[in-house]
């Protein structure tokens, strides 16, 4: 099988498209032949060196869409299409970067679809996380206000439409003024230009603050995002666009707004539910959702794509479909 394999952290040359012999799943394990696979800014994290717990050499990917090839258990059919992201993928064991991928069958979440599978393929782990963050970390409500910090990413689109969906107001930024258009086209209802203060603008609209805001960004903005919250309002870091997420000299009391709570959410297949994922995808193939526009590459740009990726020259989802 082909695949691309990181032998060790380093610049987009250091991904090798190599020919690997296709892996055999262990009892417990499935291998799924992948159709397509979303890029992620961990993948991108583990390439720079940012990462931690990462053995070399590795086939990146902590997502994949595709079919069940073989289930030595016989509990999955073969030719049954299933997502799979995280759990270790591309980070301990290897990932979704290839044509086949071996992955624990309690990570493997299935579905029916006609969609196209570069529209499969953008979903699982930005579909998880941007439903984990408004359920697990926010526990966003109809009626609520939500501010988005990094609205123009893959995760910050499908977020907005998530929330939108719930019956929330959304509020999101972009540091590029010709993107504004975009999170508006995306239903957007207070776009944000972020010149790395927007509690100000944001209390322009809800002088109390916002009841929920979710940091996509990281901790450069994290304290912006914090005033930007009312009273008894959550604010969940999710994201790292900055590639920066610790946060130095840490003292809760001064850092913390009186009264403004602070969560996270890290991710897990389980916090997306077969019937949650089906739902969705359903109502994509209808037009009555999107979670964003897809980029498409074949898997020998790979390192096209972590290129724009790293230089954030998309806006929306890049998507390799094999």
């Amino acid at each position: 099988m082909r695949a691309v394999v990181l032998e060790e952290p380093g610049p987009v040359d250091h991904l090798k498209l190599r020919t690997l012999p296709v892996p055999e799943p262990e009892p417990g394990w499935v291998r799924i032949k992948v159709e397509a696979f979303g890029l992620n800014r961990s993948e991108l994290h583990t390439r720079l060196g940012l990462a931690e717990g990462v053995t070399f050499p590795r086939v990146l990917g902590i997502e994949a869409t595709g079919t069940i090839d073989a289930d030595p258990d016989g509990v999955l059919t073969p030719g049954q299409q299933v997502m799979t992201m995280v759990g270790g993928m591309g980070r301990t064991f290897d990932g979704g970067y290839a044509e086949y991928t071996v992955v624990p069958r309690s990570q493997v979440v299935p579905f029916t679809s006609r969609l196209p599978w570069e529209t499969l393929g953008a979903l699982p782990e930005t579909l998880q996380t941007a439903y984990g963050s408004l359920t697990t970390g926010l526990a966003l409500s109809a009626g609520q206000s939500l501010l988005i910090r990094g609205g123009t990413s893959a995760l910050g689109l499908a977020t907005a439409a998530l929330a939108r969906d719930i019956g929330a107001t959304v509020s999101a930024t972009t540091r590029n003024p010709d993107r504004v258009r975009v999170l508006a086209d995306h239903g957007v209802d207070h776009p944000l230009v972020d010149n790395g203060e927007v509690a100000p603008l944001v209390r322009e609209i809800y002088p109390e603050g916002v009841d929920a805001g979710l940091e996509l960004v990281g901790t450069p903005t994290l304290p912006d995002t914090l005033a930007a919250t009312r009273d008894q309002g959550t604010v969940c870091f999710t994201g790292m666009l900055s590639n920066q997420w610790t946060v130095r000299d840490f003292y809760p009391i001064e850092y913390l707004p009186r009264g403004v709570r602070l969560s996270a959410y890290g991710g897990a297949t389980a916090e997306l539910p077969p019937e949650v994922l089906q739902h969705y995808l359903d109502r994509i193939a209808t037009g009555e959702f999107s979670a964003g526009p897809v980029h498409v590459y074949p898997l020998d740009r790979i390192r096209d794509a972590h290129r724009d990726m790293e230089e954030g020259t998309h806006t929306g989802k890049l998507v390799v479909r094999l």
